[in-house]
């Protein structure tokens, strides 16, 4: 019975330890302009990446439509 409580015990204090790491992070948004176009520019390459290796253009496609033949 005291190992279960210890168990738990370790359990709580990782969740309630991993809360205070996620509270105590810093989400201040960019300032600089440099920042905001590499943002920017992250999030292009993100939606690219998802609309070019979604799951309709990888198995619906013909195999001249991969990354190798991309029209831009």
């Amino acid at each position: 019975m005291i190992a279960l409580l210890v168990l738990f015990g370790m359990l709580v204090a990782v969740a309630v330890s991993l809360v205070v790491v996620l509270l105590r992070r810093n989400h201040a948004p960019t300032e600089t302009a440099e920042g905001l176009l590499i943002e920017q520019e992250a999030r292009l390459r993100a939606h690219h990446s998802r609309t070019s290796f979604n799951s309709q253009v990888a198995h619906n496609s013909t195999p001249t439509m991969g990354d190798s033949h991309h029209r831009h």
